[in-house]
């Protein structure tokens, strides 16, 4: 089987390279040594550039010191030979038995491939979608779902200790007018037409949950309730409030048992569409359970002993713009209402007090305004607010035939996650939301998405992880027996070039971990398929020499597991035909 693999071949060749720096220039020998991977296989498997970092301070020639660094590097069964290219460029090649020994790693570490424990078991918690239990989940929300979920999973695998989680907005007067639109729609199903408010929630959804309520409860939310309680105002938020606030005041008790009602309804709905798209959470954070438990207050309360708020119009400010942000908020209303944002700083609180080492919250882009205020408020609180990161996702816009589509159907003024899933599948979907770094702007190609054709992506990569199922259909082998193969065999520029793909997999997966972008896993998928592909045209798999071939059926097995191994990060499927 040759030699043992070196999983951090890089670590490795920084060490040694660290060695030949102490001994060429002592006193430099706390250089920070970078590799880069060359574009082309013929620069090598590392590339360095240090020896043109220290030319200003050494007053040397590039090129001198990297030669003085070559012939100073201890020898090492891992490296073939180094070369100098350019003003000064160090090109490291491995020896080639070290590279095609991964074949044989890849193979006996299967799943786990990829895995690392480079988190040392930091825990950290994602707070992602948390959207309005208002109406259905839309496109944008699926986004910032795929991105958390896959993010979520490639903290995993790299050693953290990873928490999902959910919060749910069910405080507040957007579910209050949710439920006064369940009920008036409620209402007209039953006889009693009331005039609809112009922002009352108007899609289908509405009259589903309303429909659902009569089933469940019959005439117990009947009351005699006639539009003229509601005056015609040009200040429509006072007459929607004022329609609400009677709405409360003719139901009683039944008020609070309509709007949990319509909650759940909405919860339901969306923990349903997200487990469809392989989204589970480990926690669901009610909102409301801060003003129940009294935190909100106590967040509130630490703020003002800390001397961070002041009275203002009969509310209450904090002083936002001492930590960065462009004007003072109001966290309590001069009703005494609390505002949204004193719920945050409540919850941010609550996080930080459950020990998370890193907090990492994935907004949509237009929320950019928000992040100093919520750092501001932990700062204020005494907390760390470099514990908090946010991550930006901006929206999808979608496109069929080259067009941009128009708003939805079913749901009122956008097109929902569920339809997007149902037009292009799950694995589709969750591909293409991660196939760009996540605050860039996404165009979603319908079109591409459900085409099977080498331009769409997901297509490509699965197609290329069914190719290698198919070659073992022909050969009718037990791929287990090739753990152990001899791979000396693999030796061409295209198999070389395909074990250095392979090689680089658990770094790449450390990579967006440190970077947040679960993006890098989709570009390497989509590098490693067309490696294979182009390999799988040009090659014979099933030679007859026994050696070339079982090395050969090796090489596509490893090919096979990266591919799977990196499919699931992202939440798609790998499937064995197509």
């Amino acid at each position: 089987m040759g030699m043992t693999y070196n999983i951090d071949a890089k670590s490795a060749i920084i060490d040694l390279l660290t060695a030949a720096l102490k001994t060429t220039a002592p006193d430099a020998s706390n250089a920070v040594i970078t590799l880069e991977r060359p574009k082309q296989i013929l620069h090598g498997d590392f590339s360095c550039n240090v020896a043109m970092q220290l030319a200003k301070t050494l007053r040397a020639k590039p090129r001198e010191i990297a030669e003085k660094l070559v012939a100073n590097l201890p020898s090492s069964p891992l490296l073939d030979k180094a070369e100098i290219a350019g003003a000064g460029f160090i090109n490291l090649f491995l020896n080639r038995a070290h590279k095609q020994s991964v074949v044989n790693h890849i193979l006996a570490a299967g799943l786990h491939y990829g895995e690392s424990s480079h988190g040392a078991k930091l825990k950290v918690q994602i707070e992602f979608v948390s959207a309005n239990p208002t109406g259905p989940l839309h496109v944008g929300h699926g986004r910032g779902a795929a991105y958390g979920a896959c993010l979520a999973n490639v903290l995993a695998v790299t050693g953290h200790e990873v928490t999902r989680e959910f919060y749910i907005n069910d405080a507040g007067r957007q579910m209050d007018i949710l439920a006064t639109s369940v009920w008036l729609r409620y209402l007209a199903a039953r006889g009693t037409t009331v005039a609809f408010p112009a922002d009352g929630y108007r899609g289908d959804y509405v009259h589903d949950i309303a429909r659902a309520l009569e089933v469940a409860h019959g005439d117990q939310f009947q009351r005699e309730f006639t539009a003229a309680v509601v005056t015609p105002s040009e200040d429509t938020d006072a007459a929607l409030d004022a329609l609400i606030a009677s709405a409360k005041t003719a139901l009683g008790e039944d008020w609070r048992l309509l709007h949990q009602y319509a909650l759940d309804a909405m919860l339901a709905d969306q923990r349903d569409d997200l487990a469809q798209f392989g989204i589970i959470y480990d926690r669901w954070f009610s909102e409301q359970s801060l003003h129940d438990s009294g935190e909100v207050a106590r967040a509130i309360e630490t703020l003002q002993g800390n001397g961070h708020l002041y009275q203002k119009d009969g509310a209450m400010w904090f002083r936002s713009t001492t930590f960065g942000d462009e004007k003072d908020r109001v966290v309590c209303r001069e009703n005494g209402q609390y505002t949204y944002f004193a719920s945050d700083i409540a919850y941010h609180l609550n996080k930080v007090e459950r020990g998370y080492d890193l907090m990492i919250d994935v907004w949509g882009a237009d929320h950019h305004g928000y992040i100093a205020r919520v750092r501001g408020a932990l700062t204020a609180l005494g907390a760390n607010p470099d514990k908090l990161t946010v991550t930006l996702v901006q929206f999808a816009v979608l496109y069929r035939g080259g067009e941009k589509v128009a708003m939805g159907k079913r749901s009122g003024d956008f097109v929902t996650l569920r339809e997007l899933r149902k037009e292009v599948g799950e694995d589709a979907a969750r591909f293409f939301y991660v196939l760009r770094k996540s605050d860039q702007h996404l165009d979603f190609d319908l079109d591409l998405a459900t085409s099977r054709t080498n331009e769409n992506p997901v297509y490509y990569i699965q197609y290329a992880h069914a190719r290698v199922c198919s070659v073992y259909a022909q050969w009718g082998g037990d791929p287990a027996t090739l753990a152990d193969v001899n791979c000396s065999p693999l030796t061409s520029e295209a198999e070389i070039t395909l074990l250095q793909k392979l090689a680089e997999y658990p770094e790449l997966v450390g990579l967006a971990a440190r970077e947040l972008s679960p993006h890098l896993i989709a570009f390497y998928l989509k590098d490693l398929a067309g490696l294979f592909h182009s390999y799988y045209n040009n090659v014979r798999f099933l030679a007859d020499v026994a050696d070339e071939r079982e090395a050969r059926l090796a090489l596509a097995a490893a090919v096979r597991q990266v591919l799977a191994n990196g499919l699931t990060l992202l939440g798609v499927s790998s499937p064995e035909k197509m």
